[in-house]
């Protein structure tokens, strides 16, 4: 060991133990604290009217995620019937009444209408993830998801 470093362990030593479990729950934090937030990307991928289903239309979305990313806590359209595909990485999905599941690449599920969405997470907090959602839904029924109550929204 060094000089230098002798004198820094020294130091330590001299430390309050309070100021050093300050340092180590510091230095500890982003490693506890998931990385999750509500920054997930929207595309509309295909819209139609489902010609031999009258009144219904067949909505698909692309919802990218980054690493540690998440939509927000929400409520599907009492309409819409949903398929979702993961295309890439790995997504948590979480609907009430159901345990969270992590989905992989090439994985699916379904949801009914009215769902609420609990969790729609990237799974992984270093990788992206993309997740391709059909909707069956009502003609003209603009509002496929709704988000929770303001204080749990985006």
């Amino acid at each position: 060991m060094n000089i230098r470093n002798f004198d820094l362990v020294k130091e330590m030593r001299t430390k309050s133990p309070s100021a050093l479990l300050l340092a180590t729950i510091t230095i500890a934090l982003p490693a506890v604290i998931p990385a999750t937030r509500y920054n997930d990307a929207i595309k509309t991928n295909f819209s139609h009217p489902i010609s031999n289903v009258p009144g219904k239309s067949l909505v698909a979305v692309e919802v990218s995620y980054p690493p540690g990313g998440a939509s927000a806590p929400h409520h599907h359209s009492d309409s819409a019937f949903i398929y979702a595909y993961v295309v890439s990485g790995q997504i948590a999905s979480q609907v009430e009444g159901q345990p969270e599941h992590v989905y992989r690449a090439g994985e699916c599920w379904y949801e009914t209408p009215g769902a609420h969405h609990l969790i729609s997470r990237n799974a992984s907090n270093t990788k992206p993830a993309k997740l391709l959602a059909v909707f069956v839904v009502d003609n003209g029924h603009n509002a496929l998801t709704t988000p929770d109550s303001v204080g749990n929204s985006r």
